[in-house]
């Protein structure tokens, strides 16, 4: 069973950058697809980004601020976050699905919240 932990949320005034970091484990991770997702207080989840082994999407609201990479030799993807603006706060989450046709993502971390002050 895939298992996914987040880290490297927190407390960021507006216009600051931070780093968040999954490790996942369970499944080879070169075999996964992952994504970040994003869910603030009242909203409905929103999709970041995502990364297979050759490329990345990304979401309209953060286009050109962050940035998804992955490390293959630590199972770790990454999602590094600039010019930080109060409509990031949000919990975020990793999401991994198997590489393959479409990505169904069926395995979930338990997310880390990020919070950008002015």
């Amino acid at each position: 069973q895939v298992q996914l932990a987040e880290s490297g949320g927190g407390l960021v005034q507006a216009g600051g950058s931070l780093r968040l970091s999954c490790v996942v484990s369970g499944r080879s991770f070169r075999s996964l697809a992952l994504a970040w997702f994003r869910q603030a207080p009242g909203k409905e989840r929103e999709f970041v980004a995502n990364i297979g082994l050759t490329g990345s999407t990304y979401g309209d609201a953060v286009k050109g601020r962050l940035a998804i990479s992955r490390d293959n030799d630590r199972n770790t993807v990454y999602l590094q976050m600039n010019v930080l603006k109060h409509g990031d706060t949000a919990l975020y989450y990793c999401a991994g699905a198997v590489l393959g046709s479409t990505w169904d993502w069926g395995c979930w971390g338990p997310g880390t919240q990020v919070t950008v002050f002015s």
